[in-house]
């Protein structure tokens, strides 16, 4: 059997692609093969996004703060500016795709792709138990050993432990959540602490670096004891954790998208490279998606081209890859001296190019001047 559409795992992007598709009548009279290995029947991941009050996804929002610190030793301050800043477990999201996608014609195989190969007239998709054909391949497994392995465009990466915590006292301020704190030593890297608090005693607390290299899970371990400890949260209890490790890098991922080929989320470039947000990117780009599956001819080589914003996520990325430890001069410095309704614009990709320039002066010249030329140049 030849299937319309194949999808190359289950994660956040696919499972909009497939919920919006549904939402626009795309799956009508459509045959789809979701190949995903995993049960994807637990929390097994956070996602986390501002936007403003009414969204979207608000019936799957966990939870949602009015206020997010910035914190570092000159500085403490919200950055939320009007926004709500929203966190969705993958568990809940997990079972209303299931809910949603129950009536429709979509059949999944508990198997991993482990190639595909693009014909004239359609795609092969292998696993590892079998082979099968399609007309439209989306692809969201990153291939991590080709990212490495090319040396054009420096690769950071956004890792982080994070253990859900219950104390016996009322520890935290269940209105506030915390963006980041970089009171922790900061060791030649950029390292800080994110905190999400639940409510007065639950919290989920999550030790992050943008660095190169990935830490022994005892460092991240450690850093999270010590920090509860000089925040005067002795006694507590480790309900469940979270590890991960985000590829922040401007490689143009999209280049390897073809007429029948859509690499989607990480894999295709949409999780943000200068922060390691996905969430928003992967809700756009699938907005995008559906417009484009509405035309008669499909060809998803055009689906992404690089902005402005690509380029300045590679100086960001250039500067913090070579300079590790400016990260907290450099996010200081930005929220320091510019509003932070226009920094969380800028993420977004929706900022003015004056507003832009306003992001860009804040922060540190010389070392940004370098990484300009020297990306210029690359």
């Amino acid at each position: 059997m030849k299937y319309d559409y194949v999808f190359s795992g289950l994660g956040l992007a696919a499972m909009m692609a497939l919920l919006k598709m549904a939402e626009n009548g795309l799956l009508l009279n459509k045959s789809v093969l979701l190949l995903e290995p995993d049960e994807k029947d637990k929390n097994d991941r956070t996602w986390c996004f501002w936007e403003a009050e009414n969204g979207k996804w608000d019936d799957l929002t966990t939870r949602k703060w009015q206020k997010a610190l910035f914190i570092c030793k000159e500085i403490k301050k919200d950055v939320l500016n009007g926004f709500f800043y929203k966190m969705i477990e993958s568990e809940k999201f997990y079972n209303y795709y299931k809910k949603q996608m129950g009536v429709h014609n979509v059949k999944c195989i508990k198997e991993k792709v482990v190639s595909y190969n693009e014909t004239a007239d359609g795609v092969v998709v292998k696993t590892n138990e079998g082979q099968y054909s399609c007309d439209f391949l989306f692809n969201s497994v990153l291939n991590f050993d080709d990212l490495q392995r090319q040396k054009k465009y420096p690769v950071l990466k956004q890792h982080f432990l994070g253990w859900f915590i219950e104390v016996e006292n009322d520890a935290f301020d269940e209105n506030t959540a915390l963006f980041m704190d970089f009171s922790v030593p900061q060791k030649g890297n950029t390292r800080f602490m994110y905190v999400l608090p639940l409510n007065q005693r639950k919290a989920l607390v999550e030790y992050t670096l943008f660095s190169a290299e990935l830490l022994k899970l005892q460092e991240y371990e450690e850093e999270i004891q010590n920090y509860l400890i000089n925040s005067g949260v002795k006694n507590f209890k480790i309900t469940a954790k979270e590890q991960g490790s985000i590829p922040m890098t401007a490689f143009p991922f999209w280049k390897k998208n073809t007429k029948r080929v859509l690499n989607i989320g990480t894999a295709g470039g949409w999780t943000k490279a200068s922060t390691g947000f996905t969430f928003k990117n992967a809700d756009k780009e699938t907005d995008r998606l559906i417009e484009l599956l509405k035309k008669k001819e499909l060809d998803f080589g055009q689906f992404k081209k690089a902005n402005r914003f690509t380029f300045y996520d590679d100086l960001f990325v250039d500067v913090l890859y070579r300079n590790n430890e400016l990260g907290e001069e450099v996010f200081s410095a930005m929220f320091a001296r510019c509003n932070p309704g226009v920094i969380l614009k800028f993420l977004d990709e929706e900022t003015t190019f004056l507003e832009d320039l306003k992001v860009i002066w804040s922060c540190p010249k010389l070392p940004f001047l370098k990484s300009f030329f020297r990306r210029i140049l690359k």
